[in-house]
């Protein structure tokens, strides 16, 4: 299997901020499939992003090399994940507060003046009636 493209993870990392210091990484024996070879080796990757506490465990491929490209692609995939959900999240909050704020349409206002006028009249039909 040929070697991934490095320069692009490289980008895409630089782009979410991701630097290396910031990783740690492991190396421990893997489990399922594979016999021997995969309980023997440590060939899977545990990569922990300290800042934001993120956690990948990878054992996608038989090589280390490659489990520790695919684990940073994972990392960038979910943190890229939590980014856009709290984009999101702050724009849905915008918008919430956007909609609670405007005023009303004019045809609505006219109906609950409308209805309040209508309401004002059958309680003061409830009072007393006074003599002339």
């Amino acid at each position: 299997m040929p070697l991934p493209d490095d320069e692009g993870l490289s980008k895409r990392m630089k782009k979410l901020r991701l630097r290396l210091e910031d990783l740690e990484e492991q190396f421990v024996r893997g489990s399922g499939a594979g016999g021997q070879k995969v309980n023997k080796t440590s060939s899977t990757v545990m990569l922990r992003h300290v800042p934001s506490g993120v956690e990948i465990r990878c054992q996608r491929e038989r090589s280390q090399v490659m489990n520790r490209y695919w684990a940073r692609v994972e990392l960038c995939d979910r943190i890229e994940s939590i980014l856009n959900e709290a984009k999101l999240a702050a724009q849905n909050e915008r918008e919430k507060v956007r909609r609670q704020n405007r005023p009303r349409p004019r045809g609505l206002q006219q109906r609950i003046l409308k209805e309040k006028k209508n309401r004002g009249e059958v309680k003061k039909n409830r009072s007393r009636v006074k003599d002339d």
